[in-house]
């Protein structure tokens, strides 16, 4: 850059000479062509004729043509001495101009340095930053006999958060999350920006794993006050994965690796923060070779829908199969939705394996339909699918494609999915509503809606979720929460599905309060539709006692 710089103020110097040189020429020229005409006409007034011998005299006798004939000399001076001072000009010029881009350079060169090592949206270390300051960590810890810790940290739903208000606001949350966690550390301590929401904390001299436990609390403290964005108060939660050197690993690379295998160990738990082990190693194979296989189980169609009915409890009649997908893995066997959901939630994979649940549900629904069963099908939906502008339109057109009435069509969705964007939400499932699409709240009861929001909600089901359901033979709690809620849905005209009925004492105990619609291990563990079809051609729920 400094060399083109340069090259451009020379060229534009040289410029400059080359026209003071030319106006000098052209002024000499003119001089001579003066010179001529006026002996001319000298030569002609004083002779009446013009003759070299008239030209001579004339030269020889007026003064005024000798001083006329030194005007060429004075012009090719005056040229000269022209272009020497816009030569100086220009030389003081690029001397100037080349010291000021040698301090934009340098000051260039820093800034790029500084991007090269730091996070542009948290001014945080970067990946980059971090290995080196770690690598010399365990450097001078090899020397000096000490230790070193590692802590990674993964926000917790957080894609839901960034894909529901906005990647503007989940930026804002970002910064506030590295601000909270630059509080937590010593001086000699550095906070690091790994990409997307996960951070690193590097503790280059600990003196055991309790002093890396202990600054993994207070991470977990700062982010407990709420962030305000947008009018919202959020609550965000971390996982963090605990590495120390030696005991976990006597290089970069190992202890890296295990703070991750220990920070998903965690996420998996709901623990908060694990420190490193053995045990935890099972996580990470089996969690790496699920991310690089899903996307093509989801493309190729490798994966299965499971059916679980929805009795209605009166009749003790099979009224409705919620789908469940479920992943027959070549090496790890039928794996349930726990295990590959999360991870399609955050590497952006839960829309195309929704739709596909969507696809195979709804061509089940039509073969049934064409064999003579009058069934209805539950299709669970997240809030990164439901707030999806072309989610309406793609659902619609899976109808029609299979021919099915949408009334035999519900979609599940969580009060929590609601919450995160409530105006986007509710113009959704209006639409939904338009074309006559049920909807349930499903795991009632656990997240935040007020009762006047939830009576504005165009909902057709609230399902009760299973934490109140399985012990409400036992817990009294419990059981007065599941008898509020089926008054309170009642008196809304909702439907009640109550799920997690695994006991006839609790299926009784439903019927009595009222419950519309029950659904659990008593009934019916999720099955493929071959083996629901004996279940289908009964159809009624009796055939499994």
């Amino acid at each position: 850059m400094l060399n083109s710089a340069a090259q451009s103020l020379n060229t534009t110097t040289s410029l400059l000479k080359s026209r003071a040189s030319k106006y000098a020429v052209y002024g000499v020229m003119i001089a001579f062509i003066c010179i001529i005409i006026a002996t001319l006409m000298v030569a002609h007034l004083e002779d009446r004729t013009i003759t070299l011998d008239s030209i001579m005299k004339a030269q020889k006798n007026n003064f005024a043509l000798w001083v006329l004939d030194f005007m060429p000399f004075i012009f090719a001076l005056w040229g000269q001495y022209v272009s020497s001072i816009i030569a100086f000009q220009a030389g003081a010029e690029i001397i100037d101009q080349t010291s000021d881009l040698r301090a934009q350079t340098a000051v260039l060169e820093e800034k790029a340095s500084h991007e090269a090592t730091h996070d542009s949206l948290t001014d945080l270390p970067n990946r980059i930053l971090l290995h080196d300051r770690l690598q010399q960590a365990l450097s001078a810890a090899q020397r000096q006999k000490d230790k070193v810790a590692i802590l990674i940290m993964d926000l917790d739903h957080f894609k839901e958060i960034n894909d529901t208000l906005g990647h503007f606001n989940g930026d804002i949350i970002l910064k506030q999350v590295a601000t909270r966690l630059q509080g937590t550390i010593r001086d000699l301590d550095s906070v690091a920006r790994l990409g997307g929401d996960e951070f690193a904390v590097l503790l280059p001299k600990v003196y055991g794993g309790q002093d890396a436990v202990m600054v993994a609390k207070k991470m977990q403290q700062a982010l407990k006050p709420s962030f305000q964005i947008s009018g919202l108060n959020l609550d965000v939660n971390a996982s963090i994965g605990i590495a120390v050197f030696p005991e976990h690993g006597n290089d970069l690379d190992t202890l890296m690796q295990r703070a991750e295998v220990a920070m998903y160990a965690a996420k998996k738990e709901k623990a908060g923060y694990l420190s490193y082990s053995r045990q935890l190693d099972q996580y990470s194979p089996k969690r790496l070779t699920l991310m690089s296989e899903l996307r093509q189980a989801i493309e190729q169609r490798q994966l299965l829908v499971y059916y679980q009915p929805k009795v209605e409890i009166k009749s003790r009649k099979v009224v409705e199969l919620e789908a469940l997908v479920r992943w027959p893995h070549p090496e790890h066997g039928l794996l349930p939705p726990d295990e590959f959901i999360p991870m399609a939630e955050r590497t952006g994979l839960i829309k195309p394996l929704t739709f596909l649940v969507a696809d195979e549900a709804l061509k089940q629904l039509a073969a049934w339909t064409r064999d003579g069963h009058d069934l209805k099908v539950t299709i669970n939906v997240s809030a990164r699918v439901l707030l999806d502008p072309g989610f309406p339109d793609t659902l619609i057109g899976l109808l029609a494609a299979y021919r099915i009435e949408p009334g035999r069509l519900m979609l599940e969705i969580t009060e929590t999915t609601i919450m995160v964007d409530q105006e986007r939400a509710m113009e959704v499932l209006q639409r939904l509503k338009e074309v006559k699409v049920r909807l349930s709240i499903d795991d009632f009861g656990t997240g935040y809606s007020s009762l006047a929001y939830l009576k504005q909600l165009p909902v057709h089901e609230l399902k009760i979720d299973k934490s109140f359901v399985m012990n409400m033979d036992h817990n009294h709690d419990d059981a007065v929460i599941v008898k509020i809620i089926i008054e309170l849905g009642h008196q809304l005209g909702l439907e009640i599905t109550a799920e997690g009925v695994e006991s006839e004492s609790i299926l009784s105990q439903l019927d009595a309060l009222g419950c519309d619609i029950a659904q659990g291990y008593l009934i019916s563990k999720p099955l493929p539709a071959g083996e629901l079809m004996v279940l289908l051609d009964k159809y009624s729920w009796e055939i499994n006692h």
